[in-house]
């Protein structure tokens, strides 16, 4: 960190000025833009009158839009509105905008600031400027330029002097001398008698002599009454609108000082929680107009992406409108930079108090300096004591946590040493973090890198969304909505947690944490332990790992079906779509292997003839299953591995490569037919209400008398135990009260006469029917009232439509149940 500090300072990257920064009066140190938040609350505007010097008078107009004059008036003053009084006593000057024709008689002309000791008060100037705006209250400005962002930008271009008020802890100054004397200079300066320096500008004290020392909103209160009861604040009627609840509304027409009430975007720190003052203190920043360029070329060129898309444009925004970068702060604690002073106040940056002796010794080639140079050098401390005309004394500041921060990917590995680490990870692949630190980080990176090393420190940033509750709210202690990943740990395990954050990591979108889905994800992992038991207990573990040859259409179907799922993983983390990935192997594993597969192998492995290409399919599925789940779920996945006899780590296995060539069409044709048969008699059974444990007949309906499905009869055994399907057999027409499912090309009836009542199932749904249908209407009419959407918290409107969309889809299976109760034709 001090070696690229002296480094870019000998660069003339870094350098020390005498900058407006956002001062944090809790702490007593500068704090960045990033830092602040800006959060707006219920604040004041007080309107108050600068009296033109001299007495003098000017004719002030209002016109409408087309031109007609609708009010017109004599003013011996300009008026201006503030949200900070405190800062008048600091005022430079008024602003107007240069097309400004109410103001055009007396810019250029004097008005005086209406606060402070009236033999001694101040006149300052009326300027044009672009800042102003004409339509937002009077037009007027005042122009703070040491307390105030956009004032310093307008105090610089106009050459107004910039006056501090204030302390570190935000108190109005105390210091300097008398205000008689110090108001004296200053209207020296602003008749042009005299210049100052921007140090004996920030050395000036021009507040009062009766509010110094007063906390700054204590002194505002002070300060508006001050002006008030001298009669220069702007009166309206005590029933104005613009009042709110500040004046009481029986005063009638009564006038009462304008004070607008209004909400106000008031900058606090993050971390103190304490309004912060803009100050004009003497800080290091980083030049970063000069080592911006590449870092904007970097994205644009593609040789870092940024993922998801929203990224680029919020990093290209930021970055085209930086401002020098502050990196000293005022605390204990930090890196301390290295800059040495001697008595006069020149600068010697160097890595060591022995290297700044050295540069001291240089500058001044005096006697004395080569000594105590010689003496630092043998000790490597300060030689001479405090007030001796050779004592260097150390900047006390400390620098911002995102200067060395920004210097992690270089400095992780050992730089400015080459290390072996450094030339094998440098550049780094993949960083993976928050959007919310874009700013404070990987901007930074991507900059100081690229000055120091001239390389980007990664190829890729991928952005992930914030975690918030189920409802998608912003985590808080006032919510109540906290939740401690390591309680969810103790409760659902690590694995399910993570695989809960995979499956909802989508590009841009927020992680909505909900404990039901964790504890869903924890049933996933019982699931595939459980199918790991069935394996274990049919000696299909292990196996040697190598590629079955399969000749089974199941065995052949499941290779395909992971196979398919391997390549689809790869796609979906090649494109950082962690939660497809997810999808894909929740499908593969639970909805797959467990559901089907398993069930599959089953008869298989009751046969002598077909367990060993059984028994190797299954275990060689299940490490695969292993395999593709370990980046998610590390644990129970290298708990599953060793159990399989193995020598060495899952971790270390190589990813696998295969692909299309395992997909087998007539084997994946075969079996997703018995799926689609088995699922069609399931769903059927389970609308009719019939037993699960009742055993119905199946017909195969064929007018013109043709033989099972090939596919049906190849497995019949499998569609007996799954569906469970008492007989086959093939009829012409469908019995009466049948029921009718169908596969791919064949229709298939299940008669229910000895099953269910039929004419009471039939009652229970239309009663059933007849339920969901006022549901849905009282849905629908919440849904789509705009008074409800508007005016209902986000969440609310949220699970009204997701509950409508339910009831909608069980309308429609209701109805599909309906329908098959009524009887074939015979």
């Amino acid at each position: 960190v001090i070696k690229v500090f002296v480094n870019m300072y000998a660069k003339g990257l870094i350098y020390r000025g005498k900058r407006l920064v956002n001062w944090d009066p809790h702490f007593e140190t500068a704090i960045s833009d990033l830092e602040v938040e800006n959060i707006e609350v219920p604040g004041h505007m007080w309107h108050f009158k600068y009296p033109l010097a001299g007495g003098e008078t000017y004719e002030y107009v209002e016109k409408d839009e087309v031109g007609n004059v609708i009010f017109r008036e004599i003013r011996d003053y300009i008026s201006i509105a503030t949200t900070r009084p405190e800062t008048m006593l600091g005022d430079g000057a008024v602003a107007v905008h240069p097309t400004d024709q109410r103001y055009a008689p007396i810019i250029g002309k004097l008005c005086e600031i209406p606060v402070g000791p009236k033999e001694s008060r101040r006149l300052i100037p009326i300027i044009a400027d672009e800042y102003p705006d004409p339509d937002f209250g009077s037009g007027a400005v005042k122009i703070t330029g040491a307390h105030d962002f956009n004032d310093y930008a307008v105090a610089k271009r106009a050459g107004i002097p910039l006056y501090r008020l204030m302390n570190t802890t935000g108190h109005m100054r105390d210091d300097g001398a008398p205000y008689a004397q110090a108001a004296d200079i200053a209207m020296q300066v602003c008749e042009g008698q005299r210049e100052l320096t921007e140090f004996e500008a920030d050395e000036m004290n021009l507040v009062p002599d009766d509010l110094r020392g007063l906390d700054r909103f204590v002194a505002r209160e002070r300060v508006v009454e001050q002006i008030t009861a001298e009669g220069l604040a702007v009166m309206t009627r005590a029933d104005d609108p613009r009042l709110g609840d500040h004046t009481p509304k029986e005063q009638g027409e009564a006038l009462v000082p304008l004070v607008e009430a209004k909400p106000i975007i008031q900058p606090f720190g993050d971390r103190s929680k304490v309004v912060i003052e803009p100050m004009l203190t003497d800080q290091w920043f980083v030049d970063v107009e000069k080592i911006v360029g590449p870092a904007l070329d970097a994205v644009t060129n593609g040789k870092t992406k940024i993922i998801p898309e929203s990224g680029r444009k919020v990093y290209f925004n930021w970055l085209e409108n930086i401002e020098p970068w502050c990196i000293s702060r005022q605390l204990w604690w930090g890196h301390q930079i290295p800059v040495w002073y001697d008595k006069d106040g020149h600068m010697f940056c160097a890595d060591t108090i022995v290297g700044a002796y050295e540069q001291a010794c240089a500058f001044h080639g005096a006697d004395a300096w080569q000594d105590a140079a010689a003496q630092a050098r043998a000790t490597g401390a300060c030689p001479v004591e405090d007030g001796h005309e050779c004592y260097l004394v150390r900047d006390p500041d400390v620098l911002d946590t995102w200067f060395s921060s920004g210097l992690w990917p270089i400095g992780t590995l050992g730089w400015p040493e080459q290390t072996d680490e450094l030339k094998r990870y440098f550049p780094t692949s993949d960083l993976i973090t928050g959007q919310d630190i874009l700013f404070f980080w990987i901007a930074r990176m991507m900059m100081m890198q690229l000055v120091i090393v001239d390389q980007v420190p990664f190829d890729t940033v991928y952005l992930h969304g914030l975690v918030r509750d189920a409802k998608g709210r912003k985590m808080s202690k006032s919510l109540g909505n906290v939740v401690d990943p390591l309680e969810l740990i103790d409760r659902y395990g690590a694995d399910p947690l993570r695989f809960a954050s995979a499956s909802m990591a989508s590009l841009g979108g927020t992680l909505k944490l909900d404990t039901q889905r964790i504890e869903g994800y924890r049933n996933f992992t019982t699931k595939l332990w459980n199918a790991h038991r069935f394996a274990e207990m049919n000696g299909a573990l292990g196996q040697g790992g190598a590629l079955p040859v399969a000749e089974q259409a199941a065995n052949r179907w499941i290779l395909g079906e992971t196979a398919k799922a391997r390549m689809a993983v790869d796609a979906a983390l090649g494109d950082y779509r962690f939660n497809d990935a997810a999808a894909v192997l929740y499908a593969l594993v639970w909805g797959t292997v467990c559901d089907w597969y398993v069930e599959f192998s089953k008869p298989l492995l009751a046969e002598e003839s077909t367990a060993p290409e059984t028994r190797q399919t299954l275990a060689w599925v299940l490490d695969q299953c292993l395999l593709l789940l370990h980046p998610i779920m590390p644990f129970i996945t290298e708990e599953l591995w060793s159990q399989g006899g193995r020598s060495s780590r899952l971790i270390l296995a190589p990813w696998p490569e295969y692909g299309q060539e395992l997909i087998d069409r007539q084997a994946d044709e075969e079996m997703n037919w018995i799926i689609a048969l088995v699922e069609a008699i399931r769903s059927a059974r389970a609308q009719m209400n019939v037993p699960a444990g009742a055993k119905a007949a199946l017909v195969h309906i064929s007018p013109e008398g043709q033989e099972l499905p090939s596919a049906l009869a190849r497995n019949m055994g499998l569609v007996r135990r799954l569906a469970r399907v008492s007989e086959v057999q093939t009829d012409e027409t469908p019995p009466q009260g049948a029921i009718t499912v169908t596969a791919p090309g064949a229709t298939f009836a299940i008669p229910l006469a000895d099953l269910v009542d039929v004419a009471a199932e039939t009652a229970r749904l239309q009663k059933q029917m007849q339920k969901l249908e006022k549901e849905i209407k009282a849905l629908e009419g919440r849904a789509s009232n705009p008074r409800f959407t508007q005016s209902a918290p986000a969440e609310v409107v949220e699970e009204t439509k997701a509950n409508l969309t339910a009831r909608l889809d069980a309308r429609t299976k209701l109805a599909d149940a309906l329908s098959r109760l009524q009887a074939p034709s015979a």
